[in-house]
C-alpha cells in the first residue's frame, strides 16, 4: 500500500468552461486543504491564462437567477483576493480552503475570471482520496482543448474568432491572425484543440513555485 499522509484528501475536480461547445475542460488533482487563492493559480496555469484580470470563487452560479424569498434574495456567497474585499457580503480567499468550498456546494461551485469577458468554469467534485505521502501538490490529469484567449470576448467572442481564423477569404482574417501572433508570442497557425498535459503540469509547478517564493 502506497504512503499517505494522514488526515488529508487528494481531491480531483473537473473544471468546465459553461457555454462551450465543444467543451474545454480540465480534470484538476488538488488537495483538499488547498486554499483558493492557490487553488486560481493552478487554475490559471492549466487553462492558460495570464492572471491579467479580477477573478472569483462562489458556491453557486453567479448569474442564475433567484427569486426572492420573504422579500430576500438569497445571493451566492463569493470569494476574492483579500485586498479587494470590499462588502460585508464578500470573503477573502485566502482564509478557504477548497475542500470546505466544495462541501458547501454539494460538490459544485464556480470560478469565474474577467468579469468583462466573464470566462465561468463550474467545478465538479469527481472523487477524493487519501493525498500520497510523495507527489506533487496539484496536477492536471486530463482535459479537452486549449484554453481561451485572453481578451478575445468571452465565449462567443472566442467561437467568433476561431471561425474567422478558420476563413481565409473572411475579410478579418488577416487582422485576427496578427492579433492571436501578438497574443500568442508566435506566428505558428492557432491550434484551439491543442492540449498537452505535460507542458500544463509544468506550468502549474512553476506557478506553485513561485507563489511559494512569493511567500
Amino acid at each position: 500500500m502506497a504512503d499517505t499522509a494522514p488526515g488529508r484528501e487528494t481531491l480531483r475536480v473537473r473544471f468546465e468552461l459553461e457555454l462551450s461547445v465543444p467543451p474545454i475542460w480540465r480534470t484538476l488533482d488538488l488537495g483538499s486543504s488547498m486554499s483558493l487563492d492557490r487553488v486560481h493559480d493552478v487554475v490559471q496555469a492549466a487553462f492558460g491564462w495570464e492572471d491579467a484580470h479580477l477573478h472569483r470563487f462562489t458556491d453557486r452560479d453567479p448569474y442564475e437567477r433567484l427569486r426572492p424569498v420573504d422579500g430576500e434574495v438569497d445571493w451566492p456567497l463569493q470569494w476574492l483576493p483579500r485586498d479587494l474585499v470590499e462588502d460585508p457580503e464578500d470573503r477573502p480567499e485566502e482564509e478557504l480552503d477548497l475542500g470546505t468550498l466544495l462541501a458547501q456546494g454539494a460538490g459544485t461551485a464556480f470560478y469565474e475570471y474577467d468579469f468583462g469577458d466573464s470566462w465561468l468554469l463550474r467545478m465538479q467534485l469527481l472523487e477524493s482520496r487519501p493525498v500520497p505521502a510523495a507527489g506533487p501538490a496539484a496536477s492536471v490529469v486530463d482535459g479537452a482543448r486549449r484554453g481561451p484567449l485572453e481578451d478575445s470576448g468571452g465565449v462567443p467572442g472566442y467561437e467568433e474568432l476561431l471561425e474567422v481564423l478558420a476563413d481565409p477569404d473572411d475579410h478579418e482574417h488577416a487582422e485576427s491572425r496578427e492579433w492571436v501572433a501578438e497574443m500568442t508570442g508566435t506566428d505558428d497557425p492557432y491550434d484551439p484543440e491543442e492540449f498537452d498535459t505535460e507542458d500544463l503540469n509544468r506550468k502549474v509547478a512553476a506557478a506553485l513555485e513561485e507563489r511559494a517564493s512569493a511567500g
